[in-house]
């Protein structure tokens, strides 16, 4: 990372706060040019606490807009931060009005030259696209990351009408982050009264969501995609393909009329310029070239190149975590490509994976039968990594012991694929609710197996995500499985094989009961997006430039992070448990003299053959202290399951001080609906 120290404009930084209409004050930070004409206002508007959370992430990145002749402003939603009230779900129409407030406000202010852009990843990624959506006139342009466009079949909560467990693992965050208290250096005495509001208010937001097992209203609400027409301004949408929102890129491609741009790399869930896997790129270089475009009607050329650009992955052995994903630049002028050309495999009988136009004669159909055991995804990783702790899937032939595995034979010439793969499948299930999980994985020569794309359907939701209905046991459906979006080359030496499973625990949540499916070989496809290389024109592609950032905060840490993934399995009592641990350690923001310590723990767990037995759980503590201030949270939260209904225990308490001040505890039941 290059540290820029040296800009054009010196930088104002000031903390303020945004009132509106109902007297709720919300707090932001803003830096800015000191001096000169007024200029555009780039907002980020996240729940994530821009006083620490967020605040190192957030001086990198804003100081930089600021120097370069804007006003890069990073504002705490209501209920969060040092912000009045308190924060109930996420993405309610009450943040998207306050973010059209907001902006309004911004475009009064008179430092500000009335436009306004909007940036964001993740939570600010997705209220980016949804406040677009509502089209207040001063938003001009918005740069959109690691978001989605539809809140239910591409976002943390479900996929392909499956139940992620990301679901319980995100609820869980928010379970502490809801709990974290202003601070008093801020907001006075206050505080704790805003505090307490905040433990009494905010509620589980894990039941509220597992009240919503299909899609129905509650997820259509923040879903752009709903009506794309509704976005007007200008978005450059941009993700990773270790990141759980790639798809989304390609679908606002695909689907906006206004002026639209995508970039995918190789990262996870982070900002390009933080992107790890690497390489890293200039983001913020690229970002201004954006703003400059679109906020100070400066031709940066930044419209006159490709439509999409994505990084091309090389082959690469399975890893957990790689620090950089070899590969090249590919661009196409635009989203759908001519360029992509469907390519067909047939399945066989004989686990064979043959290209549609091979001229040998179908082998007669002889169906296959699978019931996979719940180990089956224990080297998944996380639907969507944050590459700390290491997250990523490792080595597939221990999963594919419990999978029908499909496979080509080595390569006689590279292939490579850009877009998403997808896999069609005549199947019967025993039982009236299954899952199907597939996974696209490169085979290396010495046989190691690196993932590299997969897909979850719950067979109830064969036609749709608003009505399932049960299957018919016995009964044959041809069913379609969609695979992430990526762009692949597979080396010549190798071969491509196609694992189908019954279950993917626990990445997602498994069925009621086993399940026995019946596959019909002759009558299932793979299709892969394959792309032709075009050096020429991939040589001419700009380059990104190096990672960049401003000055970061001044920090002292005071315990080292520690972090592990540990897959246990105790031959004695059957029981097989993942532990993931994230301890973010201990340290201290030095100019507000404020020290922050956080670890989560997560476990994962199962009794051999007894699905019943499926549990998650997490522990979140989590501390804050300032001279003779000092907060402790600490936050339980296990969910469970038996045929008819999911089962959460949530226990949440508060100290200030050495006295607990606040405890809740919850023991909810929801019913399973045809998950």
């Amino acid at each position: 990372m290059q540290i820029i120290n040296d800009f054009p404009h010196p930088v104002l930084e000031e903390e303020t706060w945004i009132e509106l209409a109902d007297g709720t004050r919300l707090a932001a930070r803003i830096r800015r040019p000191a001096e000169g004409p007024p200029v555009p206002a780039i907002l980020e508007y996240l729940p994530y606490r821009k006083r620490d959370l967020t605040a190192q992430r957030d001086a990198g990145m804003h100081h930089y807009w600021a120097g370069h002749g804007y006003a890069g402003v990073r504002v705490d939603i209501r209920g969060t931060g040092e912000s009045d009230g308190v924060l109930e779900d996420e993405y309610l129409q009450s943040e998207l009005d306050d973010g059209v407030a907001v902006i309004e406000w911004l475009a009064r202010q008179s430092w500000c030259d009335g436009s306004v852009g909007m940036v964001g990843i993740s939570w600010g990624g997705f209220n980016g696209l949804q406040i677009a959506a509502l089209q207040p006139p001063a938003l001009k342009a918005v740069i959109t990351l690691c978001s989605t466009d539809d809140r239910y079949a591409d976002d943390v909560h479900h996929m392909g009408g499956c139940l992620l467990v990301d679901n319980l693992s995100w609820a869980s965050t928010m379970l502490d982050g809801n709990a974290c208290p202003p601070d008093p250096a801020l907001v006075g005495e206050r505080w704790r009264e805003m505090w307490h509001q905040r433990l009494a208010g905010s509620g589980l937001w894990l039941e509220k969501w597992l009240q919503h097992q299909r899609r129905d209203d509650y997820w259509k609400h923040g879903s752009v995609c709903e009506d794309f027409s509704a976005i007007r301004c200008p978005v450059y949408a941009i993700s990773g393909w270790a990141d759980g929102y790639c798809n989304a890129v390609f679908r606002l491609l695909a689907g906006l009329s206004s002026p639209c741009k995508g970039l995918v790399g190789p990262w996870s869930h982070k900002y390009p310029h933080l992107g790890v896997p690497g390489p890293a790129i200039g983001f913020l270089q690229e970002s201004l070239r954006w703003w400059d475009y679109w906020l100070k009607g400066i031709d940066t050329g930044i419209m006159q190149e490709p439509a999409l650009r994505v990084w091309m992955q090389e082959s690469a052995p399975p890893s957990t975590r790689y620090d950089e994903r070899p590969g090249r630049w590919v661009a196409e002028p635009s989203w759908p490509s001519a360029n992509i050309e469907m390519q067909h495999f047939r399945l066989t009988p004989g686990h064979d994976l043959i290209p549609e136009d091979d001229r040998a004669p179908p082998p007669l159909d002889r169906p296959l039968t699978l019931r996979s055991p719940l180990s089956v995804g224990l080297h998944s990783g996380k639907w969507c990594s944050y590459n700390a702790p290491p997250d990523l899937p490792h080595d597939q032939r221990e999963e594919d012991g419990g999978a029908l595995v499909f496979q080509t034979e080595s390569l006689e010439m590279p292939l490579e694929i850009c877009g998403q793969p997808w896999l069609e499948l005549s199947l019967s299930a025993d039982q009236p609710v299954a899952m199907v999980a597939v996974r696209l994985i490169d085979i290396h020569p010495d046989d190691k197996a690196t993932r590299v794309s997969w897909g979850l359907l719950n067979l109830t939701h064969r036609d749709g995500h608003e009505h399932p209905e049960p299957l018919k046991p016995g009964e044959t459906y041809r069913v379609r499985v969609s695979l992430k979006h990526i762009a692949q080359q597979f080396p010549a030496g190798h071969a491509i094989r196609i694992s189908v499973s019954t279950s993917y625990w626990p990445l997602a949540w498994p069925a009621p009961v086993p399940v026995r499916l019946t596959l019909h070989p002759a009558d299932c496809r793979l299709h892969l997006p394959v792309r032709a290389p075009r050096p020429a024109e991939e040589a001419a592609l700009l380059d990104f430039g190096p990672p960049q950032a401003a000055t970061p905060l001044a920090t002292t840490v005071l315990e080292p992070p520690t972090e592990a993934w540990r897959a246990i399995r105790d031959l004695a009592s059957h029981l097989n448990t993942l532990e993931v641990i994230n301890d973010e350690g201990r340290y201290r923001f030095d100019e507000i003299d404020l020290e922050i310590a956080a670890r989560v723990t997560e476990r994962y767990s199962y009794a051999y053959g007894d699905y019943d037995s499926v549990e998650g759980t997490t522990l979140w503590e989590r501390e804050f202290r300032r001279g003779d201030w000092h907060v402790r949270l600490v936050s339980h939260t296990r969910l469970t399951s038996n045929r008819e209904a999911f089962r959460i225990q949530a226990t949440l308490d508060a100290w200030e001080g050495e006295s607990r001040v606040y405890s809740q505890s919850w023991d909810d039941h929801v019913p399973r609906d045809l998950v």
